[in-house]
């Protein structure tokens, strides 16, 4: 036998007794290994000694079975609370409240993913697959190596039985040695060796799994253009006056055109349509003027200007109160704010005066004259306080403007009365210089002068509607039915005991001639009427052919009457015999009066206290009254016209700022702060809430009243 055979056959007698050998040898080894240490498992865990922090606090033993709750929270502590930032959309600055409270301690970024996701089940079932495959292809390997060995040995046992029976035929008992041992070389050759057990990858203990990704770099790609450079041409003039004048004149023409454009009607234009052969028509629209585009633009500008100009005012106007009133005992000033006056009104008389009810800045303003011998064209003005230096709306008439009057509901709608006794109504939607709505002698206008309108709540059918007063001793109701003004005669106000001579001897009654009239607050139906003869009307709007009461007021026009806002019984009335009466209408007596030394041109109740009311007299001069602080005499007289010949005709009170404006006979508006003495609230006691409210500001004049009245009058509503 051949040595490399002969060590095969070792190899393979000595490989499974050898095998075993080895495992009970690395058994015997682990055993001795544990063998080597000394049994001391609790010396070492036990003789170490519990090391304390030197700042350690000694708790007993209660102390330390004391459950502490502590509550986490995911919010940051370390977040500023406190951050504003603009707001857009309010236009006011804001606090912000929802701030990230995610504080990132460390970020890496990994090629590692769950082992629960999608992803990661994917590839642990890719993983699995892959292994189960392996141990397959591993046995197929050493089946084959098996079979070429056999196959080695096989020619080799041919070669020597060659051999052998070539060497003779004596060795018998050999042979039959001889093979019995080929057959068991070739049956250990046959054995495959024991399939290797597949190696376990160990589980991580993130339950994560390990994955390798490379992303597409996109390459980087340069684009360039390249253009041509904006024309631009170099030019000079010069100016001179000629040229401004020149300019100014084209300026003139085009809005000259431009207004005739509006008056003239858009043309309908007919086109033949080839298809249909029908002729087809369209209305032409007039051409937008190029100045429109910009003119919001514009007045923004404008407006920011005029804030710089008049930076001081707008402060002295938000938060300036006079420091001076508490030396001056109950007596209080007016601190002069904006002037407003237009270049085209220098000649004209104020005449009517009235805020708009939605935004509290904008006020309208109407000019005309009351001497009857110098009539001539009227002005409608809107200002804001915003802008003190020109209007924003301006509409010219051909007629004075004696009153106006803003709707509550739709504040965009202005009734308006002219001294030749027609009404309109102007739509400032409409970017037009006419009214919307106009009377005329077929439309029953009135024949004498439009001394007031008021607007009324909308009629059963949702029509607008408003009331107007003249001295021709109608009172109209004008209806806006249809696009159109319908006139309804409510009552004629008749002179008692005064009848004219008539031709052949027939006696004619005359008319009264209404000078100013009020509606009531709560009561519908209910309004007063004052006469050119000083008498008060309390009408009806059911009752037309005659009065709920007549009162002797004055002796000369009533110029003014107004209820009171908070209370339903009080009203006020002024004239031109000097005097400013207040009145119960369930008393036939006035109540207060107060002898103004000058004709009085209006007066009118404060919005915020049922006791104030201010007034203004021919001599210049503005009074302001609180009846709850002095009863007998004004808490401020001041002068609001400085130049010779001019008197002050008309006040009003802005519903929501402290601030009155006083108009004159020079077109001059002035705007005027109330000094903190004159709108004096009540004091808040320790422990005591201050009531507010209009049942205060009622009990507080009623209070005042009960000191005047007589002890037999009847209270009736």
């Amino acid at each position: 036998m051949p040595p490399k055979a002969a060590d095969k056959r070792r190899q393979g007698q000595g490989g499974p007794s050898g095998g075993k050998a080895g495992k009970a040898g690395k058994a015997g080894h682990k055993k001795k290994a544990e063998n080597d240490f000394p049994e001391t498992g609790e010396d070492w865990s036990t003789g170490r000694a519990a090391i304390k922090s030197p700042d350690q606090l000694d708790l007993t033993e209660n102390e330390l079975e004391k459950e502490v709750i502590r509550t986490l929270t995911a919010n940051n502590p370390h977040i500023p609370q406190n951050i504003v930032r603009f707001s857009f959309k309010e236009r006011a600055y804001k606090l912000v409240d929802n701030m990230d409270q995610t504080a990132i301690h460390f970020t890496l970024n990994g090629y590692l993913i769950h082992k629960d996701s999608d992803e990661g089940r994917r590839q642990s079932i890719r993983s699995s697959t892959e292994a189960e495959e392996t141990p397959v292809e591993e046995e197929k390997a050493p089946v084959e190596a098996s079979a070429e060995a056999t196959e080695e040995a096989e020619t080799k046992d041919e070669e020597s039985t060659e051999d052998a029976e070539a060497a003779g035929e004596g060795e018998g008992g050999g042979e039959g040695e001889g093979e019995g041992e080929q057959e068991a070389e070739a049956a250990e050759a046959e054995e495959p060796p024991p399939p290797k057990a597949p190696e376990r990858k160990l589980a991580n203990q993130f339950n994560f799994i390990e994955r390798g990704s490379t992303t597409y770099r996109n390459p980087l790609r340069e684009k360039g253009l390249q253009t041509d450079p904006a024309p631009f041409e170099t030019f000079s003039e010069n100016v001179n006056q000629w040229f401004i004048y020149d300019a100014y004149m084209e300026e003139l023409e085009r809005m000259e055109k431009a207004k005739e454009k509006e008056k003239a009607k858009p043309v309908a234009a007919k086109k033949d349509d080839n298809k249909t052969g029908r002729r087809l028509s369209y209305v032409e629209l007039p051409q937008v003027d190029s100045l429109t585009k910009v003119a919001k633009a514009a007045k923004i500008a404008e407006r920011m200007v005029n804030l710089n100009t008049y930076d001081d005012i707008a402060q002295d106007f938000k938060y300036f109160e006079d420091a001076s009133d508490e030396f001056r005992g109950q007596k209080g000033t007016l601190l002069p704010l904006w002037k407003f006056q237009y270049e085209k009104t220098k000649k004209l008389a104020v005449t009517a005066l009235s805020w708009n009810p939605k935004y509290k800045d904008l006020f309208a303003v109407g000019y005309g004259s009351y001497d009857f011998m110098k009539q001539g064209h009227g002005m409608l003005l809107l200002y804001t306080l915003k802008n003190p230096s020109f209007p924003e709306y301006s509409f010219s008439s051909e007629s004075g403007v004696m009153c106006l009057d803003f709707h509550s509901d739709h504040p965009h709608l202005l009734a308006v009365g002219f001294y030749d006794g027609n009404v309109a109504i102007y739509n400032l939607k409409k970017a037009s210089s006419q009214p919307s709505y106009r009377s005329s002698a077929k439309s029953g206008k009135h024949t004498e002068p439009v001394w007031q309108v008021k607007w009324q709540k909308d009629d059963m059918d949702n029509n607008s509607n408003f009331f107007s007063v003249s001295s021709d001793g109608r009172i109209v109701s004008w209806t806006l039915v249809k696009n159109e003004l319908v006139h309804m005669d409510v009552i004629k106000l008749s002179a008692d005991e005064t009848t004219m001579q008539g031709p052949e001897g027939l006696q004619l009654q005359t008319l009264g001639s209404g000078t100013s009239f009020d509606f009531h607050k709560k009561i519908d139906y209910l309004f007063l009427v004052g006469t050119e003869e000083g008498k008060i009307y309390k009408c009806s709007k059911t009752y037309s052919s005659q009065f709920l009461d007549v009162f002797e007021a004055h002796h000369m026009a009533v110029d003014s009457i107004s209820w009171n806002p908070f209370h339903l019984k009080v009203f006020i009335s002024c004239s031109s015999d000097w005097t400013v009466k207040i009145w119960d209408h369930t008393i036939k007596t006035p109540l207060f009066v107060y002898d103004l030394s000058t004709a009085v041109g209006d007066v009118a109740w404060s919005p915020y206290s049922s006791t104030v009311f201010a007034a203004v007299t021919t001599d210049g001069q503005a009074h302001v009254f609180d009846l709850n602080i002095n009863k007998l005499e004004p808490l401020c007289s001041q002068l609001v016209v400085t130049k010779k010949k001019n008197k002050t005709t008309h006040v009003q009170f802005n519903p929501v700022y402290p601030i009155i404006i006083v108009g004159d006979e020079r077109g001059l508006i002035t705007c005027l702060k109330l000094s903190p003495n004159l709108r004096k609230m009540p004091k808040e006691k320790k422990g005591q809430e201050v009531k507010k409210g209009p049942e205060v500001e009622i009990a507080k004049l009623e209070k005042l009243l009960s000191l005047v009245r007589e002890p037999g009058s009847k209270e009736e509503q």
